[in-house]
């Protein structure tokens, strides 16, 4: 009989090298580049147009990056950055996206959350729920 490969062998949680982890991750971390990048550049060049929308892109990408770092580390600890990163996104693009149709005068320039993440597509909309169906489907089992 031969030996269990160590891929079969590692725990279902920290299962980030399939083709699904993979794709999510990268998604993941191109969110939190693009994210931070427009936010950068939008609190240098013109902070006092929008701050509330601009801090809040930052925040969305800080937001990112941590569910990136959580699906990278994998295992409990990581398991549980991207829970908690997946579910304060999930609550900000519906909350903003809330508050920038209803009140329009509080975002007089777009966040990466704004409008449910019209700007992007509504990616911003659907990746938490995605990264919360991949974590709760990669879950450990006793």
């Amino acid at each position: 009989m031969a030996d269990p490969s160590p891929a079969s062998t590692r725990p279902r949680d920290a299962a980030i090298g399939t083709g699904a982890g993979r794709v999510l991750l990268l998604v993941y971390g191109i969110f939190a580049l693009s994210a931070g990048a427009r936010a950068g550049v939008q609190i240098a060049t013109k902070f006092s147009e929008a701050p509330l929308a601009f801090l809040l892109s930052a925040f969305a990408a800080l937001v990112y990056l941590a569910a990136t770092a959580g699906l990278a580390i994998g295992g409990a600890r990581g398991r549980m950055i991207a829970l908690t990163s997946c579910s304060i996104e999930l609550i900000g693009v519906l909350v903003v996206g809330t508050l920038s149709i209803f009140d329009r005068e509080a975002f007089p320039d777009a966040t990466v959350w704004s409008q449910f993440g019209s700007g992007y597509g509504y990616v911003p909309l659907v990746l938490p729920l995605i990264g919360l169906w991949w974590l709760w489907h990669n879950r450990p089992r006793p």
